[in-house]
């Protein structure tokens, strides 16, 4: 190409690399204005984070310096000058969100995961975070997550969508104190257990539960409530339509719905490996003839109360509640291959509260709020007392309200997640678009397994009708 025809196309190219970035200025220029002010903070934000990354990584050691030189400047560097060495710093990728920036950087020789957490302090206060968190992200990378609000400290409400959950084995609890999301897998799990003072968020977490679930008609729900005695009363009211079974804090109510259970368990146990083909449900996952069945049990040391006194009132109640902890015991200990979960609720769940054959059973623990130390040990296990910051007693401000603290599965210690809250409209609104999916599931055993014990046929490929609702 010639002199004349460079300076001819010159112009062009020129006018098509200004057009190109007045195009991505333009961009996100309309991202920035229709954002909120909360995130056009964050915006400004990750704009400081890229802009300064460079002077902030060498002042945090941060950076390598590479004395080898590259063969452009062996080449054009005058023989008798040594080239001057480069300062080399991790490679950024940062993106914002509400709650501030995550950052993913890449490591260098001497900069690896350990020397950007060891840095975790002076990039809290070069980004104006109120925390920050480094976590490996594949080999030679890392995630950097600064929140500047803090997500344990913001009020959270969920709306729920309506649509049935992509799988019913994982239970979207919140976020952490990062703003990331923290999920538990209910595959394989027998029980739950969720402790907490009064009014900091044991109920509403379950509420959420119910309504993400609702939609799917491969999900039964169960309640026990021991703080009222009818449902109109509870906190579950407008969960009803819902609910394959409801008691109060009637012991004998109680005592009928957990045998009711347990029969569906023996009966399940009995019809498994014929009906589904597999000797564990969660090989094959929840199906609509053969739903995961969730008994919640709220309030629970109502059922299981240690009653004291030689009268005939005193001795029945104690009677009961004894027979409810083994009946319980049962389902938690030998329902989780047939597809029965439990979980159980109360404000201490010491042994007096739940029995510890049946707490110690249950794999997965939260804790809201808790008074004393001994409170939290028994939710959360001996290991609290070693993760200070996490311990459930820090909770007991009004501000965290609806914030707990559990041992995350295939994570180290313990871990602190707000629970975003559903109004009872909402949770009204989604029991009511979901009670036609409402099935008892003793009487789909009944349909289902009796009729295919007894005529080695399945019915799921005939035209039989199905079994009446709820």
């Amino acid at each position: 190409m010639t002199l004349n025809e460079l300076n001819t196309y010159a112009p062009v190219v020129v006018a098509l690399i200004l057009s190109v970035f007045a195009v991505m200025a333009a961009v996100w220029l309309g991202r920035y204005i229709a954002a909120d002010r909360t995130m056009r903070a964050s915006i400004r934000q990750a704009v400081r984070v890229r802009r300064g990354w460079k002077r902030l990584a060498q002042m945090a050691g941060l950076s390598v310096t590479d004395k080898m030189p590259t063969a452009l400047a062996s080449l054009t560097t005058d023989a008798n000058k040594p080239p001057k060495p480069r300062v080399i710093t991790p490679a950024l990728k940062v993106k914002p969100d509400r709650f501030g920036v995550v950052v993913r950087a890449n490591c260098l020789p001497k900069v690896s995961l350990e020397e950007f957490q060891k840095a975790i302090p002076y990039l809290a206060d070069a980004w104006r975070c109120a925390r920050v968190s480094v976590t490996p992200d594949g080999p030679g990378q890392v995630v950097i997550r600064g929140v500047r609000i803090d997500p344990l400290a913001s009020q959270a409400e969920h709306v729920p969508t309506g649509k049935a959950p992509d799988d019913l084995a994982t239970w979207h609890l919140g976020v952490d104190e990062y703003a990331q999301p923290v999920t538990v897998a209910l595959g394989n799990v027998p029980g739950v257990t969720i402790a907490g003072l009064p009014g900091y968020g044991k109920t509403s977490l379950i509420n959420k539960f119910i309504c993400d679930c609702a939609p799917s008609p491969e999900i039964q729900f169960a309640v026990a409530d021991g703080k009222v005695s009818a449902a109109y009363e509870g906190d579950y009211a407008d969960l009803m339509h819902r609910l394959f079974a409801f008691v109060g804090d009637d012991l004998e109510e109680a005592n009928a719905l957990f045998k009711r259970l347990v029969k569906l368990r023996r009966e399940r146990s009995a019809s498994i490996k014929d009906v589904l083909g597999v000797k564990n449900m969660w090989k094959v996952g929840p199906s609509e003839n053969w739903p995961l069945t969730v008994l919640i049990i709220d309030e629970a040391h109502t059922y299981f109360r240690d009653y004291k006194g030689n009268d005939a009132q005193t001795k029945k109640l104690a009677a009961l509640a004894s027979e409810n902890a083994r009946l319980v015991e049962d389902l938690v200990k030998k329902g989780r291959s047939v597809g029965i979960l439990v979980i159980l609720a109360t404000q201490k769940s010491t042994g007096d509260a739940i029995p510890t054959f049946i707490r110690d059973v249950c794999p997965v623990g939260l804790s809201f709020a808790q008074k004393t130390a001994e409170a939290s040990v028994a939710a959360l296990g001996d290991d609290i007392r070693n993760w200070p910051d996490a311990n459930p007693v820090n909770l007991q401000d009004p501000t965290y309200v609806g914030v707990a603290s559990m041992a995350l599965q295939g994570r180290p210690g313990f871990i602190r997640l707000r629970t975003p809250y559903v109004d009872d409209a909402h949770a009204a609104e989604i029991a009511g678009a979901t009670a036609h999916h409402t099935y008892d599931p003793q009487k789909l055993l009944d349909y289902y397994a009796a009729s295919y014990l007894d005529t080695g046929v399945d019915l799921d490929k005939g035209d039989d009708a199905t079994p009446d609702a709820v």
